[in-house]
């Protein structure tokens, strides 16, 4: 099991002895996670390292997640879209089915701890089941630029029972909110397996197992099969960088238990790409595997990131983390990560000519990608590794239950 002392390598003994210090503080409160899926998605991948390193750190720290069924998760995967701006059909029943599920949860759920972080909108109604006699904190991952406002509103009626609110950029920030409101970046945690570095013979091990060749250069975009993620426009993307530069596209993607709409994105795109995929020049893969996206990442020439709305985006993180040069939106909490032309270069989501000319130019200018991926791994390090998150998570903590 990695412990903090195997980060001091790669952050140094400040960051580790200032967590130590924030964490004396709490060592007699008992804190949990909830969040509606324990794999697939930043939100998990987060908390499966955040929760072990909060616990040996000594603040005493578990996980839950919350239990629905089919159609729930269809009605809370509408509710995601909402709040990023799309419209909904905002009926009865969904409201129901929304609450229902959230309050047989907690009939067998007791939640006895010092406080409550309750992530993203699937349990978000938990707060209404239980006397308030501790502090409860949404800690929200979705971009909350532009909510629908029906659903805005009665989400609303929920978060004024929170003690706080939690965004990943001052964007997301809400004037209509009266609840307190602060800024929690995320992170990646560089010691796991789709982070840690590799050797040649085990990125080409695993390339290989899933046939993947290099004879040519791999335009990568990594990202769960989803609408937002707009891999049907990275392919439209590709078909117009190909005009120029012989190269290959792979599209990475997983699907999480808590997101039924993945499956079907996926299938539209596997029709649009048939006749390239039967050539070997676009590569659709699935699997759930972290070594995979490491050696992919770490193999690619460029790259993309072609989300039309993003929470934060640590696909990106990761791409950074790995030295390579990225090509993505400006959306979201990306333009945090990617600094245009110093750590990576940005397009507005809409302009494909954009990103075909920016993915080209990477193509034949090598080592201005080389450049680029420097500087945005020094980014990550000084910006977006979990251990700032943990130091981050304790300092609120302390505001809360020890100030």
């Amino acid at each position: 099991m990695i412990t903090l002392a195997d980060y001091r390598e790669t952050v140094g003994d400040e960051v580790l002895y200032e967590i130590y210090r924030r964490a004396r503080k709490l060592h007699d409160q008992h804190v949990l996670h909830i969040n509606s899926t324990h794999q697939g998605g930043g939100v998990a991948e987060i908390l499966n390292s955040l929760v072990p390193l909060m616990n040996d750190a000594g603040v005493d720290a578990g996980w839950r997640t919350l239990h629905g069924s089919a159609d729930f998760f269809m009605v809370t995967k509408k509710f995601h879209n909402a709040l990023q701006g799309q419209e909904i059909n905002f009926s009865e029943m969904k409201r129901r089915l929304y609450l229902e599920t959230n309050r047989t949860f907690a009939s067998y759920t007791h939640l006895e701890h010092a406080c409550l972080i309750v992530h993203d909108p699937q349990p978000l109604p938990l707060v209404t089941c239980y006397r308030l006699k501790r502090p409860w904190i949404w800690r929200c991952h979705i971009d909350l630029s532009q909510p629908e406002p029906r659903l805005w509103s009665y989400l609303r009626g929920f978060l004024l029972r929170y003690d706080l609110v939690v965004v990943s950029s001052e964007e997301y920030r809400n004037a209509e909110l009266p609840v307190r409101q602060r800024v929690i970046q995320p992170g990646i945690d560089p010691l796991t397996a789709k982070n840690a570095a590799l050797d040649e013979r085990t990125r080409r091990r695993f390339l290989d197992k899933f046939r993947v060749p290099l004879d040519k250069p791999l335009v990568t975009q990594v990202s769960r099969f989803d609408k937002w993620k707009d891999q049907l426009g990275v392919l439209d993307v590709w078909l117009q960088v190909r005009e120029q530069v012989d190269c290959r596209l792979v599209l990475c993607g997983s699907t999480a238990t808590d997101d039924p709409e993945s499956l079907d994105v996926f299938e539209s795109v596997r029709r649009r790409a048939k006749k390239h995929i039967d050539r070997g020049e676009v590569i659709l893969l699935t699997v759930e595997n972290g070594v995979l996206v490491n050696a992919l990442q770490q193999a690619s020439a460029v790259i993309v990131q072609k989300s039309l709305r993003e929470g934060f985006g640590l696909t990106v993180t990761e791409a950074l983390w790995k030295s390579r040069p990225v090509v993505a939106s400006r959306v979201g909490g990306i333009p945090l990560q990617v600094r245009d032309g110093e750590t990576g270069l940005l397009a507005d989501p809409g302009d494909k000519d954009g990103f075909a000319e920016r993915i080209v130019h990477l193509l034949r200018n090598p080592e201005e990608g080389a450049e680029l991926g420097r500087r945005g791994r020094e980014h990550v390090r000084s910006k977006f590794l979990i251990t700032r998150v943990l130091a981050d998570y304790l300092e609120m903590l302390i505001e809360l239950l020890a100030g």
